[in-house]
């Protein structure tokens, strides 16, 4: 009679087979595959990778075995880890080589079965490592990619030694919707021999690996269709071994906080996972996968040893933010001051836009200001992307959102004339990035007296909710003539959105600044992508910015901050 193991694998076989998965609510149509891990890892709360190698001293099998014997017993390994593990894996990583090792004719074959038997909507990342140019690349991302010839992954890992050239045929063209992550300081001892060598520049060859991610993301979306916006950087992670806390935590700082981190060798190799997350993890606790793949299948219930890994992950975490949270009121800093991914990413772009400065300001208002912000400067189709979808960010994280995930707006309305440009970007990248559909609406300075005629454009208002955006509030003169205008046409202004809140008083004698006046005058909210704490704690981490620049703007927070 067979097993009750037997049945239960039969039953679950079944199930994936027939599974079909359901993206929660708002998911974009089209997700690249960093947005599916993202995806994939907040909704089942997880960090956890699982590693799918069937090596051959795994499988049991006697010395004289045939193609065929090998290429059925790894097949049924790795269905065996699937089948049990897959609540709790955010991705599955097989290892190309165990695969092409069991033959030249089942090998590929059998790598592709397995692939096929992963439930929808969890990402495959496959486990090649390929590093070539040109037309060789192209083929290997064909190999790879391709649903029909081809391995049908959703994301390879690849060596970035040969530079942009072996890495673009990956993350662009008709291939934009994939990703890969990049070797950068792998987990093995000799990664040292090269990719811990010092650079002119006193920074290693590991942290320039990190920092080119953000470059040749950018990189990648500028080359691939007009259409592909959803799937905005970042295309590209990082791999950087759990055994060298050290190198990753430089490589965190290096790439920034929307990186995702792929930290192999936890468990066999030896590496700690404590230390890794505390190194590894970004803002928010997450932004880095733990791949494992011999503690799981060698364990006697690769089910239960998966939820084990996934709980002590988790457990690491959140000892991780309790510790950064204990740090903060330990500096004299709170809640204001931190800083959310976007946030980073807002201010990073920013600054290499051009759009905020840093030297010796002065404002309308007379005083010396260390920064400046020039919104106009937001003047290129990548930039005024990210712009918008910095703005739909702020606003998804603020109390416009009710606990249900509702927004509380019917209408976006942007004040002409900067207010129009912004209004459009944001609620595209609402509906783009949140799947939030609302309407759009703006004003003329000028009655048209000919067509539609009046002042409005777009939505009706008369009735609806409204949000005003806007780049800035200096005085709140045009949010004020804004809010008479909605309420005098039966709208409800219900809050704004800005980029920056200088957070400053609007006078010495006066506590008060623009924004906080404009939110208790109108009595509604005001939420800004980024205030002055946060460039402020911004300069607090980065190492691009000596401690002159920081002191000059903590001393200016001081005099005018509210």
């Amino acid at each position: 009679w067979p097993s009750y193991d037997h049945f239960l694998l039969t039953k679950r076989r079944a199930f994936l087979h027939h599974h079909h998965y359901t993206p929660p609510p708002n998911t974009p149509d089209i997700m690249s595959f960093f947005q599916q891990i993202t995806t994939r890892s907040q909704s089942i709360n997880s960090l956890l990778c699982i590693g799918l190698d069937p090596h051959l001293k795994e499988l049991s099998l006697p010395p004289n075995s045939t193609e065929s014997e090998r290429a059925e017993a790894a097949y049924q390994f790795c269905e065996r880890i699937i089948l049990a593990t897959h609540p709790h894996a955010v991705c599955y990583k097989p290892n190309a080589a165990f695969f092409e090792a069991l033959g030249t004719t089942l090998g590929c074959v059998t790598l592709r079965r397995v692939i096929d038997i992963i439930p929808d909507g969890i990402p495959v990342l496959l486990d090649v490592k390929r590093g070539d140019i040109g037309s060789t690349a192209a083929a290997y991302a064909e190999a790879c990619y391709e649903e029909n010839g081809g391995l049908n992954a959703d994301g390879v890992t690849l060596s970035p030694l040969m530079g942009w050239d072996s890495v673009q045929p990956f993350v662009t063209g008709k291939y934009f919707n994939k990703g890969a992550f990049l070797l950068c300081k792998t987990s093995n001892p000799g990664s040292n021999d090269l990719l811990a060598l010092t650079l002119q520049n006193q920074t290693t060859l590991f942290e320039k690996i990190a920092k080119l991610t953000n470059e040749w993301s950018e990189r990648a979306e500028s080359e691939s269709p007009s259409d592909s916006s959803s799937t905005s950087p970042p295309r590209l992670g990082l791999v950087v071994g759990a055994t060298d806390p050290q190198a990753l935590s430089a490589a965190r700082q290096s790439a920034g906080q929307s990186t995702w981190i792929l930290a192999p060798g936890v468990g066999a190799q030896g590496g700690d996972l404590d230390a890794a997350c505390r190194a590894g993890l970004n803002d928010s606790g997450s932004g880095m996968l733990i791949p494992v793949s011999r503690g799981v299948s060698r364990a006697s219930n690769p089910g239960e040893e998966a939820l084990k890994l996934k709980e002590g992950i988790n457990a690491a975490r959140a000892a991780v933010l309790a510790s950064r949270g204990a740090k903060s009121a330990a500096d004299g800093s709170n809640s204001s001051s931190s800083m959310a991914p976007y946030q980073r990413e807002f201010l990073e772009f920013s600054l290499k836009e051009g759009v905020l400065k840093f030297g010796s300001f002065v404002l309308k208002s007379g005083r010396t200001s260390p920064y400046f912000f020039n919104a106009g400067l937001f003047s290129s189709g990548s930039a005024l992307s990210k712009l918008g979808r910095s703005y739909a960010a702020s606003i998804m994280a603020s109390e416009l959102v009710n606990k249900d995930g509702k927004v509380s707006f019917d209408v976006v309305f942007g004040p002409a004339y900067k207010g129009i440009s912004l209004g459009a970007l944001v609620c595209a990248a609402l509906y783009s990035d949140f799947g939030v559909d609302v309407g759009f609406a703006y004003n003329r300075k000028e009655a048209k007296d000919h067509g539609e005629g009046g002042v409005l454009v777009g939505a009706s208002m008369s009735g609806k909710r409204v949000l005003v955006v806007d780049d800035v509030i200096t005085a709140g003169t045009a949010i004020r003539e804004s809010h008479t205008l909605l309420t005098k046409i039966g709208a409800t202004p219900v809050g704004v959105s800005i980029a920056l809140d200088r957070a400053e008083k609007r006078s010495l004698e006066d506590p008060l600044s623009a924004v906080q006046a404009v939110a208790r005058d109108l009595d509604i909210p005001v939420v800004s992508i980024v205030a002055l704490p946060q460039l402020q704690e911004y300069l607090r981490q980065s190492p691009d910015y000596d401690e002159d620049v920081l002191k000059l703007v903590t001393e200016y927070r001081s005099k005018y901050g509210v």
